[in-house]
């Protein structure tokens, strides 16, 4: 039950995008050749917070919040952190502020994947793809940024 809450939590983040709606503006801005399709961002996004979520309960399971406070709070942080991007890049259409804010976000997933791993590897593996993933949106990030200023 406890791994139900943590996949309800991490895919909360994704529903910031309910509330945001860029209209035509990503669609009319400048984008690399090597821009993703927009297909793929909702299936690698679904397999990314189930993994993160995953990863999170492995790390609740060596005791809970008692033992794992700072690592679990870590984990909260660079969540947060991960939600309030959409907003400021598609809903602000700010991908210049959008970028401070996702380099902040690239530490913090860094932390969280290096506390995990002390925690347990299995956990730390599966925030890989998720760590790639964050730096891979951050170069795309301030390529659009730079072909639209």
């Amino acid at each position: 039950m406890v791994l139900v809450g943590w996949l309800a939590l991490t895919f909360a983040a994704a529903a910031t995008g309910v509330f945001v709606s860029s209209g035509g503006w990503y669609a009319s801005l400048a984008k690399p050749a090597w821009n993703p399709p927009s297909w793929l961002f909702g299936p690698v996004w679904t397999l990314l917070y189930a993994m993160m979520a995953v990863a999170a309960w492995l790390v609740w399971r060596e005791g809970g919040w008692k033992a794992q406070r700072r690592t679990l709070s870590l984990y909260l942080m660079q969540w947060a952190l991960n939600a309030l991007w959409t907003p400021l890049f598609f809903g602000l259409q700010r991908p210049g502020l959008a970028f401070a804010e996702i380099i902040t976000l690239d530490a913090a997933v860094l932390g969280t994947f290096m506390a995990f791993w002390r925690v347990r590897r299995a956990a730390g593996l599966l925030l890989v793809p998720y760590t790639f993933w964050v730096a891979f949106a951050t170069v795309l990030n301030i390529t659009i940024w730079r072909l639209n200023a």
